[in-house]
């Protein structure tokens, strides 16, 4: 193998080749940096992360992010275009103030109150996932950009210009019926013209209640579990409308609630509601033409969204799925003829024991199928033979070593 390139005194932009090279990333000649051909993203994280990580770095060590400057990619953009960095150094805004980034997702995981200014800064699509921030984060926005926050929001607050388009993926829970996540308040965010807000199909809803607040909003799109439908009535302004993996429509008003409304979308969507908007949609188009895309496609029965997302493996690989699948099944036979407490036992102890012996069982793995055995606890026949969630969360405890 040949010994890695220094480039530290090369041009800007002027590397471009695969190859292995010498970083002054946190110190001279502290890291070697392999770009592979096609590769147009970095990851940089703590060592931890194993080989999801292109590049090691402790989470609060400073990062001297000029090191990439040499490099571009074969067609001449600086490289790399998409960073993903996981640790705690915010100089990269600085940084990109002389040297645009396409994208850069950031997660830090301080534990204290920080202020950072992202002002001037060149970040075309900037994300922040907060799950590991147990402090809190209050940034000053870059003047263009969109906003991408995935985690606790009350994480976060902002100041300066409102991003044009934002993006939530608030952290919800698994559970459909636990009470619907209730948007915090949100501060300038709420002067966003586009809106994208993100929830599981069948897990915790989010509730729409408030969503008057975002007053500036011309584009929404809503993808999976929501509460409060009807209040999307007081977005008279929507000329956009995108609603995807919605299995409850319940109160959704009518479409003549937006008069702008020019570009609609219902993709994978509660078959009864489906219909009724179709009917809406070709009514509308007798009075007034679109002039955008519309489309209502892919209607989906009660049965389709139990198969499809009620179980916890939808994450899972298929060889992989296919196998938890399998025990899920089997559980759910045993369970359905249990007679007694000791038989809704052994059915879910069996069904924990069946993954000791697979390979790769990791902490989201184990919560899997520890939702599972949640499940299993809330059937109404396994409730009826005495058995509690408590208890059935003791037997997946107990005979499993992953």
């Amino acid at each position: 193998m040949p010994a890695p390139v220094d480039v530290s005194a090369r041009p800007a932009g002027s590397v471009s080749d695969v190859g292995r090279y010498l970083l002054d990333l946190t110190a001279p000649r502290s890291h070697v940096l392999t770009i592979e051909p096609g590769r147009g993203n970095l990851i940089l994280g703590p060592a931890r992360m194993g080989k999801k990580a292109d590049l090691h770095v402790a989470a609060d060590q400073p990062i001297h992010w000029r090191a990439f400057e040499p490099f571009a990619t074969p067609a001449g953009s600086a490289w790399p275009r998409y960073i993903d960095y996981h640790g705690d150094d915010s100089g990269f805004f600085a940084w990109s103030r002389q040297r645009g980034i396409e994208q850069f997702s950031w997660a830090p995981a301080f534990a204290d109150a920080r202020a950072v200014d992202g002002g001037g800064a060149d970040i075309r699509s900037l994300q922040i996932r907060l799950d590991g921030v147990s402090g809190h984060l209050h940034l000053t926005l870059p003047e263009r950009g969109s906003l991408g926050l995935y985690g606790d929001l009350s994480r976060f607050t902002a100041a300066g210009p409102a991003p044009g388009t934002l993006s939530l993926l608030p952290a919800l829970s698994r559970r459909r019926s636990d009470a619907p996540y209730v948007l915090p308040e949100l501060g300038l965010l709420h002067g966003a013209r586009s809106l994208s807000l993100h929830a599981g199909p069948l897990g915790q809803p989010i509730s729409l209640a408030g969503i008057g607040r975002f007053a500036a909003l011309r584009s929404l799109s809503l993808w999976g579990g929501f509460s409060d439908w009807a209040a999307l009535a007081e977005l008279p302004n929507l000329d956009n409308l995108e609603i995807r993996f919605a299995p409850d429509l319940g109160g959704l008003p009518a479409l003549a609630s937006w008069p702008k409304l020019d570009r609609f979308i219902a993709y994978n969507v509660d078959e009864a509601a489906g219909k009724s908007l179709k009917a809406q949609l070709k009514a509308r188009a007798q009075l007034r033409e679109w002039s955008d895309y519309t489309s209502v496609s892919q209607l989906r029965k009660p049965e389709w969204w139990q198969r499809e997302y009620g179980r916890p493996f939808a994450g899972w690989s298929g060889r992989s799925a296919k196998a938890a699948n399998a025990a899920y099944d089997a559980a759910l036979q045993a369970l359905q003829q249990a007679r007694d407490a000791d038989a809704a036992k052994a059915a879910i102890v069996a069904f924990a024991a069946h993954f000791n012996s697979a390979k790769g069982i990791e902490t989201g793995e184990r919560e899997d199928i520890g939702e599972a055995v949640w499940q299993f606890s809330q059937l109404a026949h396994v409730a009826a033979l005495g058995v509690s969630e408590e208890q059935a969360q003791r037997w997946f405890d107990e005979v499993r070593d992953y």
